[in-house]
């Protein structure tokens, strides 16, 4: 068996082969594009091929920026597009190809890799971690009404702004400006490069998928926000995603859709766990939480630089013992954190924290705490405190949340 890049010229091989693995057809495009694979980096693609030149296995990366914490924007692989026919699933051709694109990364310079797992027993041998996390939240139609505490002002106080009904095609390039604002201080967000919105590659609203939008504008008449929806059987209203830039444009578009018209619910299909909807609604309890999962998995390929990336908010020293048993890697480093920078090289002195590469890829975005993993058995704490203060350091300043599809 070999691992190959791809090229352009092999696209439909490459299309083809992912949807047997997965035992599906590719789907019809829609007019206008709307297909996912109009995306694809063909020069970062790989194929697993037989002796005789039949391609078995596929692999993709995509060029991505991945938000920090503390609205540090760096590039990003993120991984797609992965697969193996059955016919030769469990004969070591994934581990091939993730061992190949992993190393070729590293050839590339690139320090992070992030990927959406199909199925989460997959990828931590890999050295993936669940980064970031999200659900569903359902508000039955006639339970929507908000109250907001008299503190920040009442929910009869005049807001400020307005919003905009507009159909999908009208709106593209608001959408596209709104989400870049949006995803440029919110720790987990990815970039969606250009051409995913002009070829609708991806899913509403990125692909031209038919769909209303509430687009609201702050006082000055700037688009600061929008919630892309549908309203489908039974008399439910789906909103795909909010995205606003502020709490201000989040509370108007979460009135807009509570309060449309002839519907029995509304769904909200990507909200994070410490989303404030909930605490805004005056029944508290109509909010039911549902499909809470992971989203965003990441993977440090080049731990010294990632921890030396990311902002940090409270200072102190760490010694952790990263084991990467995919790569064959074990190394101890001294992590020091002062004014918001960190110093990340490697030591001899005793550790702190022991713990696999993927259990890193987990807290490195804040969104998972270290004393969680401690409890669970996956991280090792050698000494008193040592979990609280790796809990102090990694820490954002907010919580970590995606809604890319990719």
């Amino acid at each position: 068996m070999e691992i190959r890049p791809t090229t352009d010229q092999d696209r439909d091989v490459f299309v083809d082969t992912l949807h047997a693995a997965f035992g599906r057809f590719p789907e019809t495009p829609t007019e206008g594009g709307g297909v996912w694979w109009s995306a694809l980096e063909m020069d970062r693609n790989l194929f697993a091929v037989t002796a005789d030149g039949r391609p078995v296995g596929t692999a993709g990366a995509y060029s991505f920026e991945l938000t920090l914490p503390g609205e540090i924007l760096v590039p990003a692989a993120g991984v797609t597009a992965v697969g193996v026919l059955p016919s030769h699933r469990r004969q070591g051709v994934l581990s091939a190809m993730m061992r190949h694109q992993l190393t070729e990364l590293r050839v590339r310079g690139e320090f992070l890799s992030v990927l959406l797992a199909s199925e989460a027993l997959i990828y931590r041998r890999f050295g993936y971690g669940p980064a970031t996390y999200t659900g569903r939240l359902t508000v039955p139609r006639h339970q929507g009404a908000l109250a907001l505490p008299r503190a920040r002002g009442s929910a009869d106080a005049p807001a400020t702004g307005s919003v905009d009904l507009l159909r999908r095609a009208e709106c593209g390039e608001i959408l596209e400006e709104i989400y870049d604002r949006y995803r440029r201080a919110q720790p987990g967000a990815l970039s969606r490069p250009h051409r995913w919105w002009t070829s609708g590659a991806g899913q509403p609203p990125v692909s031209p998928a038919p769909r209303y939008v509430a687009v609201h504008r702050d006082a000055d008449g700037v688009p600061d926000g929008y919630a892309s929806y549908s309203i489908g059987e039974p008399d439910t209203l789906t909103v795909d995603e909010t995205i606003a830039v502020d709490d201000a444009a989040s509370t108007a578009l979460a009135r807009f859709v509570l309060g449309h018209d002839l519907v029995a619910q509304v769904v909200f299909k990507h909200v994070p766990s410490e989303h404030p909807l909930r605490w805004q609604l005056a029944d508290f309890r109509a909010g039911q939480v549902s499909n809470d999962t992971d989203w965003l998995w990441v993977r440090l390929l080049d731990v010294p630089r990632a921890l030396t990336a990311r902002g940090w908010f409270t200072d102190g020293e760490l010694v952790l013992d990263v084991d990467d048993p995919f790569l064959g890697e074990r190394v101890r480093y001294l992590l020091t954190v002062r004014d918001g920078k960190a110093d990340c090289v490697p030591t001899g002195r005793e550790p702190d924290l022991s713990l696999d590469v993927s259990d890193l890829g987990s807290i490195y975005l804040g969104g998972t705490t270290p004393s969680t993993l401690v409890r669970a058995g996956h991280v090792q704490a050698h000494r008193p405190g040592a979990a609280s203060r790796a809990d102090a350091l990694f820490r954002a300043d907010r919580p970590p949340h995606c809604l890319h599809w990719f």
